[in-house]
């Protein structure tokens, strides 16, 4: 196995090398704090590590951030805390590890056996049960799978109805962007959003800087909407600001109603007070095609990226 050595800083327990390991069967799992698809995968993690420590199973979680904000370890504390993660977790801010396994995905899964062999890899969310049998195999324990429920933003994504791919907004990796005047995405200037706005596109509305990795509101009253096709709408939020950062989302127009994600109530009130992925719709029933739009009260909100389930 790869050496774990390299994070900054390790939450939940010291730093864990060949002598703490030593004669254990691990699993590593690579993740970041705002990425949906680990955030689905994450109740897995957690009910595998309590289901067979007994056995001899460690999980270690190594978080690689994708975004520059989630290289503070207090973020990344404050996941930990959030998800109920009680297993060690690796900081990886400087990506030592990351390059030590050669990984490029998030979340990704390695399972080493006692003999510090890699013997399994899977990358991305799904192949649960599999995964459960490959750990059970390693251990040399024998039992039905886990049984596992996720809620909230951990719920699992409504695959069938999932149309929009994920949307980057900083200029690095942006697309599908619409504009009332039909200009391109620039630096920094006043937006105003497209009388109609096409399947997966997205608008400002208001004063923004266009950075590489964000988009960030520099005058109170601006909007971001997204044209999408999925049950969820995500959207990967931070702020440098002191103060939290109220905002309000409307559906169509309209306050969410019973569509409302968990970190909006029915009104379409919901309050930015710290980097991470904020659910602003869960469509419940039939899922159709939607235009969400968010406004924030005040300057000094970053919007990174919209994600779907």
């Amino acid at each position: 196995m790869p050496a774990l050595s390299g994070g900054v800083e390790w939450l939940n327990s010291g730093p864990l090398g060949p002598a703490e390991l030593r004669g254990h069967v691990v699993l590593v799992n690579f993740w970041t704090l705002t990425c949906i698809n680990w955030l689905r995968q994450e109740p897995y993690v957690r009910a595998w590590s309590r289901a067979y420590r007994g056995d001899g199973l460690v999980v270690v979680g190594v978080h690689t951030p994708e975004f520059s904000f989630e290289r503070e370890t207090a973020r990344v504390r404050r996941a930990v805390e959030e998800r109920g993660i009680d297993y060690p977790v690796a900081v990886d801010s400087d990506y030592a590890i990351w390059s030590a396994f050669d990984n490029h995905y998030w979340p990704a899964l390695y399972f080493v056996d006692a003999n510090e062999v890699v013997r399994d890899d899977h990358f991305g969310e799904g192949r649960y049960e599999q995964s459960d049998r490959v750990i059970q195999r390693l251990l040399g324990v024998e039992r039905d799978p886990v049984r596992v429920e996720g809620t909230g933003v951990e719920a699992a994504a409504d695959w069938e109805q999932l149309r929009t791919p994920e949307t980057y907004l900083g200029y690095a990796r942006s697309e599908r962007f619409a504009s009332a005047d039909g200009a391109a995405l620039d630096r920094g200037r006043a937006y105003e959003l497209p009388r109609q706005l096409g399947g997966n596109h997205w608008a400002l509305a208001g004063d923004w800087t266009i950075g590489r990795e964000n988009v960030v509101l520099d005058r109170a009253g601006g909007s971001i909407a997204c044209r999408f096709d999925a049950r969820d709408a995500h959207l990967v939020l931070s702020t440098r600001m002191r103060d939290p950062i109220p905002f309000q989302v409307l559906l169509d127009g309209s306050a969410p109603g019973p569509a409302h994600g968990v970190d909006v109530d029915e009104d379409g009130t919901g309050l930015l007070d710290g980097g991470r992925l904020y659910q602003l719709v869960r469509q419940p029933g039939d899922v159709r095609e939607r235009t969400v739009q968010i406004t924030f009260r005040d300057p000094g909100a970053e919007a990174y990226a919209f994600t779907f389930g």
